[in-house]
């Protein structure tokens, strides 16, 4: 397709895709060699090449390996990846200052840094070929990003030091470079004003103006996004009045007046903050740009799998490039199917608890301390059976290349919602690739469980692989990341309406019933009935408990749920103690074939005891970012 070379060669170059190494080799040249840096800024075609190095500290989540460059799906309660990888520090609880796993916090103020350089040159461009519509585009992609870099260090470490269009001089003495921390609120305040600049400048355009060569830079639409998410954090419990933050404090200095001993963080409750998040959201909703991805034939499977498997659609904000699939793919296709596998990457047993059954109602309410569901009767799910066998059919004709084909499973997944059958898959059943099919087992000696490679629960992740091709023949397709997209928004919103409505904060007209509007769309999406059907007298608590569940399952390896727990400040139960998968050391029988699965395979067991203490809430600041900047507050805890 042609738009899609034309945004290769252009986004992703900018977003590191290709190599810049001529570029780099050029521009470091630029602290000690003046005329050097003075010539960039002549030629409009060194001019962009310094903005798409500025440009290039921004993250590419999804274009290496599963858990190589971030924490947030193997360090989540949704997510276990069997690779050894630094989320384990996470998991167990084994990080600390001195070894902090994917620390980022240089990354990004380098980023900034390139950022603020181009800011302050760009306009001094004097290529006779440049337009000045250029130069505005390039720099507010850039101020853009500078505030993005904040945003991605704020949701690991909270409040940190804003720089605004200073350059910090690195010629000079260490005591010159101390800096302390702004406040929680200064760094939203910041973050939220620049944003705001950016959505409103000319230059910025709305996703439905956007040239298709240009796909993939920030819209107007994304600005709003970041400050929705953003605000979304703010009122959570994390963020707003927590208790275990009232003491962390900036040290006394003179140097820095305003911030000399200040509070780092809220230490008083505002629930008004709930109807900023209400109405950043909604700034989003209004946008005509978007709408839920439908693939128009009514199909609820295909309408969810659409989400990331068609790219660019009219759902997506703002998405991690055009990448191809092979990176998701091959960490999730079992290693019983021919070619690259490694199979790796998979639901807990948290994870599959939380669907909906098709009637909408969630079956399992919480758990007993042996891992065993507590189950609500009216969903029609039970417990004493899950695990007995029986002949249902498979909707597989709803995402790939083969119709609906009867099963010999368990009655756990029996009659669930179509989201789960796109999100999870089970052994004992066939992965579907291409027009070829394959039996998998996860037990112990099994096809898909045959060397360090496996499914570490008993379940992968069957959402981003494209079944409609043959990975076996190394076809893997592409995809268009969601970073941010319309779903979430539309659970930004009825979260924060609902929060509102609990606390007691008055709402503009309307806002309740849109949000349940929003909602049943939402759930209409994935072929349910509206929530307010289902649960026809829950109370305003029990719906954001449904609304937090709904984020569950809808955003399911999104890389929210890591920030979810936390920020809701129930990570305590979600991510410490006990996580269950199914027994995968239960070995195949004598004589059965690796296809096979042994009825021992089908039981819940602890596949690791994770530990989360109140510290693990925000990341620590490196000891060697302590140690050069003795103004820093390290984190609570730490």
């Amino acid at each position: 397709m042609k738009y899609i070379n034309q945004f290769k060669s252009l986004i992703c170059f900018a977003f590191g895709a290709l190599s810049l190494s001529s570029c780099e080799d050029f521009l470091d040249r630029q602290e000690d060699e003046k005329l050097t840096f003075e010539k960039i800024w002549e030629s409009r075609h060194t001019t962009r090449q310094y903005w798409l190095n500025a440009m290039s500290f921004l993250p590419n989540d999804n274009g290496g390996f599963i858990g190589d460059s971030d924490p947030y799906l193997g360090a989540s309660d949704e997510c276990t990846i069997a690779y050894d990888r630094q989320y384990r520090l996470i998991n167990f609880g084994s990080w600390n200052p001195s070894n902090v796993p994917y620390y980022k916090m240089d990354h990004y103020y380098r980023g900034i840094r390139e950022c603020n350089v181009f800011m302050q040159n760009v306009y001094n461009c004097s290529d006779p070929l440049v337009t000045k519509d250029q130069l505005d585009e390039w720099y507010y992609q850039a101020r853009f990003a500078r505030a993005y870099y904040y945003f991605l260090m704020m949701r690991d470490y909270g409040p940190v030091f804003l720089l605004g269009d200073e350059l910090l001089d690195f010629t000079a003495t260490t005591e010159a470079l101390y800096r302390p921390r702004n406040t929680w609120e200064q760094c939203v305040d910041y973050v939220v004003d620049e944003m705001t600049q950016c959505a409103e400048s000319s230059a910025v355009l709305e996703q439905s103006e956007l040239p298709a060569a240009k796909w993939g830079l920030a819209t107007k639409g994304t600005c709003h996004a970041v400050i929705s998410r953003l605000k979304l954090y703010s009122a959570r419990d994390l963020f707003n009045g927590n208790s275990l933050y009232q003491n962390v404090k900036n040290p006394v200095t003179n140097d820095f007046p305003e911030l000399s001993g200040v509070n780092l963080f809220p230490t008083n409750y505002d629930a008004n903050k709930w109807l900023q998040a209400a109405e950043a959201a909604k700034k989003v909703l209004d946008n005509p740009s978007y709408e839920l991805y439908r693939a128009g034939n009514g199909n609820p499977y295909e309408d969810y799998y659409g989400v990331t498997h068609e790219t660019w659609n009219k759902e997506l904000i703002w998405t991690d490039r055009y990448n191809g699939l092979f990176s998701w793919g091959v960490n999730t296709v079992p290693t019983g199917v021919a070619g690259t596998a490694y199979g790796a990457v998979g639901p807990t047993q948290t994870l599959v608890d939380a669907y909906a059954m098709n009637n909408g109602r969630y079956p399992i309410t919480g758990h007993n301390n042996d891992g065993s569901p507590i189950v609500d009767p009216a969903s029609g799910y039970d417990a004493n059976t899950e695990f007995e066998k029986s002949t249902w059919q498979y909707p597989a004709s709803r995402w790939s290349n083969f119709d609906q084909y009867d099963i010999d499973a368990p009655n756990m997944y029996k009659d669930r919602e179509p989201r789960f059958y796109v999100t999870v898959f089970f052994g004992g059943n066939y992965w579907l690739h291409g027009n070829a099919s394959t039996m998998i087992s996860f037990a112990k000696g099994g096809n898909g469980n045959k060397s360090h490679d496996y499914a570490k629960s008993g379940y992968l992740c069957n959402r981003f692989y494209d079944h409609k091709l043959n990975s076996a023949e190394g076809q893997w397709g592409n995809i268009t990341f969601p970073i941010f997209r319309l779903g979430e928004i539309y659970l930004n919103f009825i979260e924060s309406v609902l929060e509102c409505k609990k606390r007691g904060v008055a709402l503009p007209n309307g806002y309740e019933a849109l949000a349940m509007e929003k909602w049943a769309d939402l759930r209409d999406r994935a072929g349910l009935p509206a929530i307010t059907e289902v649960y026809p007298s829950a109370t305003t608590e029990e719906l954001i408990e449904l609304c937090r569940q709904e984020r569950q399952v809808e955003l399911a390896f999104e890389r929210h749920r890591y920030f979810d727990t936390r920020t809701w400040m129930i990570a305590p139960q979600t991510d410490g103690g006990n996580i269950y998968g199914l027994n995968v050391e239960y070995p195949l029988e004598p004589g059965m074939q690796t296809t096979e699965t042994p009825d021992g395979f089908w039981q819940r067991v602890v596949m690791e005891t994770r530990v989360f203490q109140d510290k693990h809430y925000l990341y620590p600041f490196s000891q060697r970012e302590l140690d050069r900047n003795k103004l820093l507050t390290q984190n609570y805890g730490w």
